[in-house]
């Protein structure tokens, strides 16, 4: 019986060949012999309780010129597949949790769900990292402009974020007496009315901003340290950063002790955990980079190993008790 996968993901046409990792994934799939079926965001629906997709068959090639083809469009119920990937990436709107209820649906009903729809919902990608709080640089969530001019004159240097963000965007650096401090919670804040993260900075930004890969909570053993730039201080590959995989320190391997148990039990198969120095700052689950990079630096194939992971759990999953 042929082996039949979704991928719920941004238009394949817009995405970068050289960099993407779900279509590294896809590519996988596709040498284990997986049919792949496509679905965009818009595509998924409940009818009666029931998940469905507007899907199509799609074949992926490892040609940058050439690198997708997909087929006539199909209504199939998501139940029918053994295997969804959910790889949109952020912004984690109100659409994409509606999108997360859909794919639970589907969970429910039999198809394996990665990562688990609840826990999308439950870990957000700024706030998750406060169940670890021994890895972390102190850390405020508020509201509040009082609470954040406190933090600021206690840690001096700081960096303020809003915590639906991602690739660096919206993040800012306030550094001692800095004239623009105010504008910035207030910005952020929206003038009191939303959340925001503020953190101590870490000088340790200049070696990188490590990207770390967990399979079932278990680390890939390279990170992806993505330098800023000249004149910079995100490391974000999105911002200009350069990616340069190296070993993880005895301090990552730790951090990755804390958080990958809590990253099982979630059913959060794959994700990236950012490390600043000795500190942990985010933990991705939507859609985390950084596999090709780490691939091609190392000589790895991750998502071969995340394959073979599912494809264990699927079959345990078969077994009776």
């Amino acid at each position: 019986m042929t082996k039949r996968l979704g991928v719920v993901m941004d238009p394949i046409g817009s995405i970068n060949f050289k960099k993407d990792s779900t279509l590294a994934m896809l590519l996988e799939a596709a040498r284990r012999g997986w049919a792949i079926y496509y679905f965009e965001q818009k595509d998924v629906f409940l009818r009666d309780g029931v998940a469905y997709g507007k899907s199509r068959l799609l074949q992926v090639f490892a040609d940058k010129n050439h690198w997708f083809e997909l087929g006539v469009e199909a209504e199939i119920p998501l139940a029918s597949l053994q295997l969804i990937l959910m790889r949109k990436d952020p912004p984690f709107d109100r659409e994409y949790i509606y999108t997360t209820y859909i794919l639970e649906q589907a969970a429910e009903a039999g198809a394996f769900v990665v990562n688990k729809p609840q826990s999308l919902r439950d870990a957000n990608e700024k706030l998750f990292t406060a169940w670890f709080p021994a890895c972390c640089p102190p850390t405020l969530v508020t509201r509040s402009m009082a609470l954040l001019r406190e933090f600021y004159r206690e840690q001096q240097d700081i960096i303020c974020k809003p915590l639906d963000g991602m690739g660096g965007a919206s993040i800012f650096h306030l550094q001692p007496k800095d004239p623009n401090a105010s504008v910035v919670f207030e910005v952020l804040t929206q003038r009191e009315t939303q959340f925001m993260m503020a953190q101590r900075f870490i000088p340790d930004i200049t070696a990188g901003d490590k990207r770390i890969l967990l399979i079932n909570g278990e680390p890939i053993p390279f990170a992806l340290a993505r330098i800023p730039g000249e004149g910079e201080w995100r490391g974000n590959l999105a911002a200009g950063a350069e990616g340069v995989a190296q070993p993880l320190t005895a301090r990552d391997r730790w951090i990755c002790q804390q958080v990958g148990p809590v990253l099982r039990e979630k059913g959060l198969y794959f994700v990236g955990i950012d490390v600043i120095g000795d500190f942990l700052t985010e933990i991705n689950v939507t859609s985390p980079t950084c596999i090709r990079e780490l691939d091609e630096q190392c000589h790895l194939n991750i998502a071969g190993v995340l394959f073979d992971c599912l494809e264990r759990d699927m079959q345990n999953k078969k077994k009776p008790a």
